[in-house]
């Protein structure tokens, strides 16, 4: 058995692992497994193993810097899937993410939801978005804080170009995925009382209808606390080197 092969079949069978993972903890709490998109992180990942994962059938990836994903989306096209932007995005690299990536999981200032509304308006996009919201404070990590999330949410529901999808974030790192559950929780009672503010926006856009958080070592508590995507790429693609 060649190496191709082999890599074919464990990138296969982690993904039925995790997505029997997520279907059981989606359960667990009463909810749709459907209800919950699983984003394959394919940052590093040449594109014949991203090739491979779409043959295993994940139809959704995250790719996190702009000069990576440009070729990669470009050669991948055909097949169709979607991709998301769930990286620190400058806003010099948003002429390129806009015309690549369905879902822009990192806008974090009104400076940057400004810049990719405006090269939205140039291919007549309408381009969804998260907030990213900052939830443990950290100073190494991007995003707004949670006082200044609802201000954000606001102005960039007021962009013709944009539809604000709801928030992400990314906790702080613990070896116990109990211990970020707090996070998950503050994130979706976030979203919870920004939605309840009726602010105006474009009606049947899912306008703060999604919760991106939960990764490899955290995903099942992410998803008890209200995901509805999460962000996996160690569990699928195996540990990066």
């Amino acid at each position: 058995m060649n190496n191709a092969v082999k890599t074919e079949k464990t990138i296969d069978s982690r993904i039925r692992v995790v997505k029997d993972r997520i279907k059981n903890a989606a359960l667990s709490c009463g909810r749709e497994p459907s209800s919950i998109t699983l984003v394959a992180v394919s940052k590093t990942m040449p594109a014949h193993r991203v090739s491979q994962a779409i043959d295993a059938g994940i139809s959704t990836f995250g790719e996190n810097y702009i000069q990576e994903a440009r070729a990669k989306v470009d050669e991948l096209s055909r097949f169709g899937v979607s991709w998301h932007f769930i990286g620190h995005l400058q806003t010099n690299k948003v002429k390129y993410a806009v015309p690549r990536f369905d879902l822009i999981h990192s806008v974090d200032s009104e400076k940057l939801a400004r810049e990719i509304d405006r090269q939205a308006k140039k291919l007549d996009k309408r381009q969804a978005i998260l907030i990213q919201v900052n939830v443990g404070k950290e100073a190494s990590k991007s995003g707004i804080d949670e006082n200044g999330a609802e201000k954000l949410v606001r102005a960039a529901a007021a962009m013709p170009n944009l539809i604000v999808r709801g928030l992400m974030a990314i906790p702080p790192f613990f070896d116990d995925p109990e211990t970020a559950r707090p996070y998950f929780k503050a994130l979706a009672g976030l979203r919870e009382r920004i939605a309840r503010t009726k602010i105006s926006h474009q009606s049947g856009e899912k306008f703060m209808a999604d919760l991106s958080m939960g990764m490899t070592g955290d995903f099942e508590a992410a998803i008890t606390e209200g995901a509805t995507m999460v962000r996996i790429g160690t569990a699928i693609f195996g540990q990066r080197k």
